[in-house]
């Protein structure tokens, strides 16, 4: 059986904590720990209890080489949001922020709906399945999730017979009824009393819809063992009573799939072709599957950075004069411009040139006669009274988010804005917005710039905007 267990990004678990969730031996903890190191999903830590209480990850912190690994005195961490099933083992990595494991399937799905939005939204799309030589490189897994869309978007792959029939229900063959048949003649005009017809019949025991049928219901049944039907938000298809065997040899169904390629033009069923024998070719995800597949992501920051910009009607790109503002935009101002245009650019004199690139705030939102610049951080910081603050954003982070004020610092008071509002939005479990305090630097607030607020917004609430192209007001942010 399979080992299906969750695993937090980013939290840092001993070989013995490994072992325990695995319920497996040293040896195999090893294997698999060197594996996930292998793909860059994993990194080894010296032990000690600073790293224990961290939920970052720096450079500084990785150790480089390739260490011992039976040694005790090392922390590993999983840097992942999402699926990975390796070695015969699913680890559904949730992120950091999760406070505990409490309806951990249902969070963690519409995470999985959150990635799979922001990957088709951004072009960043996964493998599904290659063609000749880059076949060994597809993803049995996302090959396994494309099968199952592709079916409920479209239905069984089908094979059509052309049935010529006389005086049938479907389309009149005029060719053929006036080849094979006698008319009537009348008033000089031909009637035709025995017409052929032409018609569609879907043929359900063509090979390749009979393959279809089986590796859908087989397909399904992995993802039922390995405790993933759940995280995808997916019903199990049984279709098929039939297993591989009764098609052949693996060889034999593949040599046969690339015949039909060769004979079928349409590309919705190409793809599915291709698919079916990328699935053949990987064999089952289950067992002795000795490849890697992911359906997630390494960087959960640009989701939530997505995230932020779309529920928070994100306008550093909207043309200044599509803007609601306050007054109405003075002549200095090219309409044509962007928010991001008024962002000085760094002039270089022996160049007499200015750079390409500047600051970039993520997101400005425009409310009224608020100007609100926002920062979506994905961190879990503790700020607790008393304590120095741990897991928080670097100062370089609190000084550009000042900068970013001070650059529009101008067209705020051009145009008659009456509150500035600059905030980190940083996600959290918890079930409504939670207000952290502020940071500040004096020597930029003396200069007239709002300090940064603290904002911890409902992760699974803010998902379900985004899922739903739905916009929240910065007011809904205040406590």
């Amino acid at each position: 059986m399979i080992s299906s267990i969750f695993i937090k990004e980013l939290k840092r678990y001993s070989k013995s904590d490994l072992v325990g969730m695995l319920k497996c031996s040293e040896n195999e903890a090893v294997s698999l720990i060197r594996r996930l190191k292998e793909f860059g999903l994993m990194y080894a830590l010296k032990d000690s209890d600073l790293q224990k209480e961290q939920f970052e990850l720096l450079d500084t912190d990785i150790e480089m080489g390739d260490p011992d690994e039976s040694s005790s005195n090392r922390l590993y961490v999983i840097d992942y949001v999402g699926v990975i099933v390796v070695s015969g083992v699913v680890l559904k990595c949730y992120p950091k922020y999760f406070l505990t494991e409490e309806q951990i399937n249902q969070k963690l799905r519409k995470v999985i709906k959150v990635i799979d939005k922001y990957k088709r939204y951004n072009s960043q799309l996964i493998r599904v399945f290659g063609g000749g030589a880059d076949d060994s490189k597809s993803d049995a897994l996302s090959v396994i999730l494309y099968l199952i869309k592709d079916f409920y978007d479209n239905g069984s792959y089908l094979k059509q017979d052309l049935l010529i029939e006389n005086n049938g229900s479907g389309e009149i063959n005029w060719d053929k009824t006036v080849c094979l048949s006698d008319p009537i003649i009348s008033n000089g005009r031909p009637f035709y009393y025995n017409l052929y017809t032409t018609r569609r019949v879907n043929d359900f025991s063509d090979y390749f819809a009979r393959l279809h049928r089986c590796i859908l219901t087989l397909a399904t049944q992995e993802l039922k063992k390995t405790g993933l039907l759940d995280i995808f938000g997916i019903t199990e298809i049984d279709l098929s009573e039939e297993e591989l065997a009764d098609f052949g040899g693996d060889e034999e169904i593949v040599r046969r799939i690339n015949a039909e390629l060769n004979m079928e033009f349409n590309t919705r069923k190409q793809l599915v072709l291709q698919a079916m024998r990328s699935y053949i070719e990987h064999g089952s995800i289950v067992d002795g599957y000795d490849g890697i597949s992911l359906y997630g992501t390494k960087n959960f920051k640009f989701v939530w950075q997505e995230v932020c910009s779309s529920v928070l009607d994100n306008k550093l790109y909207s043309k200044l004069d599509s803007l609601c503002l306050p007054k109405p935009l003075l002549p200095k101002y090219n309409s044509n411009w962007a928010l991001i245009d008024l962002i000085e650019k760094p002039f270089w004199s022996i160049t007499n040139k200015h750079a390409d690139y500047t600051f970039k705030p993520d997101l400005i939102a425009i409310s009224g006669e608020s100007f609100i610049l926002y920062d979506a951080k994905y961190y879990v910081p503790r700020l607790l009274p008393g304590s120095a603050p741990k897991g928080q954003p670097g100062i370089e982070s609190v000084a550009k988010q000042y900068l970013y004020h001070l650059a529009f610092k101008n067209f705020i008071n051009d145009h008659g804005f009456k509150l500035v509002r600059n905030c980190f939005l940083m996600p959290t479990d918890k079930d409504n917005v939670v207000d952290s305090g502020e940071v500040s630097m004096n020597m930029l607030s003396s200069l007239g710039l709002e300090n940064i607020k603290i904002k911890l917004l409902p992760a699974d609430k803010t998902y379900d905007y985004y899922l739903s192209d739905t916009k929240i007001e910065w007011s809904n942010l205040e406590p």
